[in-house]
């Protein structure tokens, strides 16, 4: 069973597209080991992370190729969230808004870093 957490994660990190292709075709010839060796090459998943994307994208997902497709999937998976982190950046606390997002998903520190300054982008020129 896949954990929430890592399941919002994998929907959140951005991943290339060549890279999502490469990993469903992979997967397609019994090479999972190698597809999420792929996913995880140039993005931020995690061990336990990697196989839950990978099992989205051989299930028709498209997983986000920029920070803002995954600020945006954000926004629908956990409205509240972004809510909060909204709330804290605009009280001046980056890093707080950060740490929130690193502990309710499993994103790592430099994902969580850029999506947190797409928000903030954002957030700037509303």
């Amino acid at each position: 069973m896949t954990s929430t957490k890592a399941r919002t994660t994998a929907l959140i990190t951005p991943i290339e597209q060549e890279a999502q292709n490469e990993a469903r075709a992979l997967a397609g010839e019994g090479r999972t080991a190698k597809a999420i060796r792929r996913l995880r090459k140039d993005s931020g998943l995690g061990l336990a992370t990697a196989p839950v994307a990978l099992d989205l994208l051989t299930q028709g997902h498209t997983l986000p190729t920029t920070y803002g497709e995954a600020l945006d999937a954000l926004r629908q998976l956990d409205a509240a969230l972004v809510a909060e982190m909204t709330d804290l950046l605009n009280g001046g606390h980056r890093d707080s808004a950060i740490k929130l997002l690193r502990e309710r998903t499993d994103m790592d520190l430099a994902g969580g870093y850029h999506l947190v300054t797409e928000l903030s982008a954002r957030l700037d020129t509303q």
